[in-house]
């Protein structure tokens, strides 16, 4: 029998990480002195705490891990397993890497432009986008990906080409999708696709496509790098209402958020004040 210490230097596990994985149930001491409560082991848990320290190097946790020693037939489907999940946070962490760097490259700032008139093709965005209290900005992302892919793939089947950086909008265009908007089912966005058609590819969009005319406008735009969040949102926002403007204001009703291959740029319209408001 080996003492708490002995197999503590043999194995390279500290004594308060051994007492941890006993109370997990993970690597049970051969006998615990009922007078002392002092921890022997056998030199045949020797490898069986090799087995741990190899399983938990990689990540794995502890109840992660004691489900492959009690099946060890399912061990190598839970470490595949673990490994899938460790590439996903990797990836994750490595966008959010990304991200950090271009913000501290290039912070993000509001800047003024002019968009052109253009005609776009418009789809709502099937609900649902939310979820509770919270605003599942994945899964909104999600959707609208699949939506923009849909009608790109609509747009080039009827010989109309996409002409510009597609966008979504809050749906709230008509009165029902106003109310269907405050509802966590939706539908909370549209798309919108630029496209360049004639007469007849025009006349083939139809079903659940709108063709519509963007009017021309001054624009307050912020490109924010990565993945969209509420966090992100709200920085964008804050930033094109607290942007001065000479004689002007921004029309938060009219927002639209540009959909990058590496963020999200969102933008407002910017309307003139006219002399009756610059009096009153």
């Amino acid at each position: 029998m080996l003492s708490i210490g002995e197999f503590s230097e043999m194995c390279h596990l500290s004594p308060q990480t051994l007492r941890f994985y006993h109370s997990e149930g993970l690597l049970v001491p051969a006998d615990v002195n009922e007078r002392t409560g002092y921890r022997s082991y056998t030199f045949e848990q020797v490898e069986q705490a090799m087995l741990i320290t190899v399983l938990r190097g990689t990540g794995m946790s502890v109840k992660l891990v004691r489900r492959a020693l009690d099946k060890t037939d399912a061990a190598p489907a839970l470490l595949q397993q673990h490994s899938a999940e460790v590439q996903h946070q990797r990836q994750a962490q490595d966008e959010a890497i990304s991200d950090a760097r271009e913000f501290f490259n290039s912070w993000p700032e509001a800047r003024l432009r002019h968009v052109p008139e253009m005609t776009v093709v418009s789809k709502l965005v099937p609900g649902p986008s939310a979820g509770g209290d919270q605003y599942d900005w994945d899964e909104a992302d999600a959707v609208v990906t699949a939506t923009v892919q849909d009608v790109v793939k609509t747009v080039e089947s009827c010989g109309a080409v996409v002409s510009g950086t597609p966008w979504r909008t809050w749906a709230s265009e008509t009165p029902e999708q106003k109310m269907q908007g405050i509802t966590a089912e939706g539908p909370h966005w549209l798309v919108k696709i630029p496209v360049t058609a004639d007469e007849k590819a025009i006349a083939a969009l139809s079903g659940d496509v709108e063709v519509q005319i963007f009017e021309a406008r001054d624009e307050l735009s912020i490109f924010i790098p990565g993945k969209s969040s509420m966090a992100k949102f709200g920085t964008a926002f804050s930033r094109l209402v607290m942007h001065p403007l000479d004689a002007a204001y921004i029309d938060i009703s009219h927002m639209r958020q540009l959909l990058h291959d590496d963020g999200v740029e969102t933008t407002a319209a910017i309307c003139k004040l006219d002399e009756t408001d610059l009096v009153g």
